[in-house]
């Protein structure tokens, strides 16, 4: 039986969760049909309502939706619900309709960083940019990494200092120094810098003060592309000498997704190297 599986956002063309989420059924002996739906803002609940109804297995959830998700679901998990973001729907068993929304992005991007990349964010001074969903789905994993301090930027200040009353506690607990400012406020100072911003897929970069990346050693962009992301080029730019871009953690929080989906747990490097040499024929 093919298992039915969608991406729900907007906009998901570019997106590279089929090529993923196909090679996974493959390896697993597992038929796979992932759609892309491009949900636009003013009818998205409507037809996600109709969706949940259909005869999918499980749902992805991607810009600008992963905020909005949570009300989509019927139950949350715990680590969605402290995040208040949701990238993964799992159908309820026994409760034909009703969904428990989670959230594996998190989980992805310390999967990339420590078993992918060979770094250990214990003890860094980390600059997180952005506070939208994506954000928030990767703080309390990246908390349980124990970095020395992560600072939160974002474009309204608001928004960051709300993350860090979220989050203020589970940091404290992991003796996490949590910290919030605009991008107009940022300092230099940071060993690593992650854009959690949407940016780079419009071709920008984050509007941050000249200097801001003095010393930096490592810069990741939740995003990616077949050459050097646009934040990605700005950082290297600026002398930080190790860039990487998202597409490890893209095809690791995919993993842990399909394992909730169908119990069976996809082997993650073949299926990253495989989407890596697809992206450099693009």
């Amino acid at each position: 039986m093919t298992v039915r599986l969608a991406l729900l956002g907007h906009p998901v063309s570019h997106s590279r969760s089929p090529f993923i989420h196909q090679a996974f059924g493959q390896a697993l002996g597992l038929p796979v049909q992932y759609d892309t739906l491009d949900l636009v803002p003013e009818t998205v609940d409507a037809r996600v309502r109709a969706l949940l109804k259909d005869d999918f297995a499980g749902f992805n959830v991607t810009v600008p939706y992963k905020e909005t998700a949570c009300g989509w679901a019927h139950q949350l998990t715990a680590r969605a619900e402290r995040a208040g973001a949701v990238n993964t729907l799992i159908p309820l068993p026994g409760q034909p309709g009703q969904w428990l929304g989670d959230t594996t992005d998190g989980a992805g991007l310390v999967r990339d960083l420590v078993s992918v990349q060979g770094l250990q964010p214990a003890a860094q001074r980390i600059l997180l940019l952005g506070a939208g969903g994506a954000v928030r789905g990767v703080l309390e994993p990246l908390l349980a990494t124990r970095p020395a301090c992560l600072h939160i930027a974002n474009r309204t200040r608001a928004r960051a200092e709300a993350l860090v009353d979220r989050f203020q506690s589970m940091a404290a607990a992991q003796g996490v120094t949590l910290t919030a400012s605009g991008f107009d406020d940022l300092e230099p100072g940071w060993d690593w810098v992650i854009n959690g911003t949407a940016a780079s897929l419009g071709g920008e970069v984050p509007p941050l003060p000249a200097g801001t990346l003095g010393n930096t050693r490592v810069s990741y962009d939740m995003m990616y592309a077949p050459a050097a992301t646009p934040f990605n080029q700005w950082a290297a730019a600026q002398g930080v000498p190790r860039c990487m871009d998202g597409l490890g953690m893209l095809v690791g929080q995919a993993a842990e997704s399909f394992q909730q989906w169908t119990g069976r747990a996809p082997a993650v490097e073949p299926v990253l190297k495989a989407l890596r040499a697809e992206l450099d024929r693009d």
